[in-house]
């Protein structure tokens, strides 16, 4: 959650930040704001409730002239989005500003102790609490601002990345991280500083990714200086960026959504690369092959994830279990990390996150690898928290994600969990070459059935303005299926504030079958498998009692065609492929009518892309 941006050089500050909140506000938008030491020597702090627009608008006459800076766009966490509550934060004297990610579990303890040493308080956020300690070590100390910054934060308990000025050193930002994002870019004679790599991208390709109990140090004209909390010096690891600025625009494309929506024949071609090798008949995944004696002798696999990453997992179990016939249970991580939970090193954990810096995964790794299992990491952003942290790991290498709603992510996920789990059943030997080599070239031909159902687009527009008004989906499905009817509901819910419950087809007559009535549109995912007969009954019963439904079903069906109201037709694939395909189409859904009752689809209320708290 919240975006942090920090520019050191001889640039325009206020444009590169501006420019980069923008491109940091899929992460949260309550409320934005600047931090600018002038040209006075002062530190001029500029805020605003709402959007980095609104921030733009408030600072149109404002003197912006510096050459060093921080901003923030938030994602609330302590005390309600207001002006007062908005980023940066700085100390009663007005020495220093400060720029948070992450929550400050013992804030309200450390708070009471300033309150009693004469602080006051301005804002409810626990950020405060920290421009406040770091101030009073460095007044009380009589130290420097660097010290003060590693003092303070080891009195600080929780999940932090920071960026900090100072009026009286104004050719230096100190940045810190623990539990959450941060990285530096490199360029020349300018450093850059942010929550991930696009607001810089176009500047430089140089970037070090900080590690958890780091301290950077950051001052004009001289090498970056990185120290942990032990105050010793840390090695600095230069990565070279791989992302593009076409790949962060929205390409004509009215929203980023759409944009990523229409991406997916692309990105999945870019996710198999190389990963479905001769023809289709052998599997090639560099984690399973560096790894060969653990996933041979492996006794159980436990998924962690979260939203719609806990989606994907739920069809890893299915991969899983039935190409690989080892046992799998998945995991809400924020669950795991707190259910004591039994782990063996006879397990393998894969854990999934689009961002690679959920928190609530990053903690079920530690205790995983605590208590001896070999964990592996399914992330799109190169560098993230995710795949330092595993043992091994893919990428899903869909490109970044800005709209709030994961879509092609969501494909690139499953893809890879199709992918492992064909290698893993290749060097198990629980499926023929023969069912491998064919699931394999259907593999291959998966990029062009999306650009065909991507065709739907026009008559899924028209059939959301039927929907539009309506209170509450169901959405049903059976094996495969039924993760993509959890993940069907959630898009719903997510940008259009739809009530909306995904349900397996069969437990519908244990309660929710109390629900359908002819104003309750119930979405059915039915293609060709070996539950269709089954999920048929169910359709049956959906129409017996009044219910409108919307089918998902393969190209050539006539038996559901003539009990739903209104029908998406889909090419057919292997089973174990079918969520690919069908999921697609509840994602333009999803989209319509959100835009059809005027909800920004990119930025959802209350929702971030990165959870980095819990």
């Amino acid at each position: 959650m919240c975006g942090i941006v920090g520019y050191l050089g001889d640039g325009n500050v206020y444009d590169i930040l501006i420019k980069g909140l923008h491109r940091l506000e899929y992460r949260g938008y309550d409320s934005a704001g600047v931090a600018l030491v002038g040209n006075d020597g002062k530190i001029n702090i500029f805020k605003t409730k709402g959007k980095v627009s609104n921030l733009e608008a408030f600072c149109a006459d404002k003197n912006l002239e510096s050459k060093v800076g921080i901003a923030h766009t938030r994602w609330a966490t302590h005390g309600e989005p207001s002006d007062t509550n908005a980023h940066p934060h700085f100390s009663e004297d007005g020495n220093i500003a400060i720029v948070h990610n992450g929550t400050i579990e013992n804030y309200k303890l450390l708070k009471d102790a300033l309150e009693q040493h004469g602080c006051k308080f301005h804002s409810e956020t626990d950020t405060e609490v920290l421009a406040q300690l770091i101030e009073y070590i460095r007044v009380t100390n009589n130290c420097s601002l660097l010290s003060a910054v590693r003092q303070a934060l080891h009195q600080v308990v929780g999940a932090y990345a920071i960026a900090v000025l100072e009026k009286n050193n104004p050719d230096t930002i100190i940045a810190a991280r623990q539990s959450s994002p941060l990285v530096i870019g490199i360029g020349e004679n300018e450093y850059f500083l942010a929550s991930d790599a696009s607001p810089f991208v176009e500047y430089t390709k140089s970037c070090v990714y900080l590690k958890d109990g780091e301290i950077a140090e950051i001052r004009r004209g001289e090498p970056l200086k990185i120290t942990n909390l032990a105050n010793e010096e840390a090695e600095i690891d230069v990565t070279k960026l791989e992302m593009s600025i076409s790949q962060l625009e929205k390409g004509g494309y009215p929203h980023f959504m759409l944009k990523e929506i229409f991406e997916q024949p692309s990105t999945l071609r870019d996710c198999i690369r190389g990963r479905v090798v001769a023809d289709g008949t052998h599997i090639n995944i560099n984690g399973v092959n560096d790894n060969k004696e653990v996933f041979l002798n492996a006794k159980r696999i436990v998924i962690v994830a979260c939203g719609t990453s806990w989606h994907a997992g739920l069809l890893g179990k299915y991969l899983l279990q039935d190409m690989c016939r080892i046992p799998v249970v998945v995991e809400y991580a924020s669950e795991f990390r707190y259910s004591n939970p039994v782990i063996t090193p006879d397990d393998v954990v894969i854990a999934i996150s689009q961002s690679g810096e959920t928190a609530d995964t990053l903690a079920a790794i530690q205790i995983a690898k605590k208590a001896g299992a070999f964990v592996f990491g399914i992330s799109n952003v190169v560098g993230s928290s995710i795949p330092r942290e595993t043992y091994s790991g893919c990428y899903i290498h869909v490109g970044p994600e800005i709209g709030v709603a994961s879509t092609k992510a969501f494909t690139g996920q499953v893809m890879v969990l199709t992918l492992l789990s064909l290698a893993i059943a290749q060097l198990r030997g629980t499926m023929d070459e023969e069912t491998i080599a064919k699931v394999g070239k259907s593999i291959l031909k998966i990029p062009s059935y999306v650009k065909k159902v991507l065709k739907l687009n026009e008559q899924i527009e028209r059939l959301s303005l039927i929907f539009t008004y309506a209170r509450n989906f169901l959405y049903l499905g059976r094996g495969y299926s039924y993760p993509v009817a959890l993940e069907g509901a959630l898009k719903l819910k997510e940008i259009s504030y739809i009530h909306a419950e995904g349900y397996p087809a069969a437990e519908m007559k244990h309660g929710p079958i109390a629900l359908i009535d002819q104003e309750m549109p119930t979405v059915i995912i039915a293609p060709q498998d070996h539950l269709y007969d089954k999920i048929v009954s169910n359709v049956q019963q959906v129409k017996a009692r009044g219910g409108k439904i919307v089918a998902i079903v393969n190209e050539g069906d006539t038996v559901i065609r003539n009990l739903a109201d209104h029908v998406l037709e889909v090419p057919e694939m292997p089973e174990c492929l079918t969520p690919i395909i069908t999921s697609i189409p509840l994602q333009l859904l999803s989209y319509y009518i959100a835009i059809n009752k005027g909800k920004d689809v990119d930025m959802p209320r209350n929702l971030a892309k990165s959870v980095t708290v819990e």
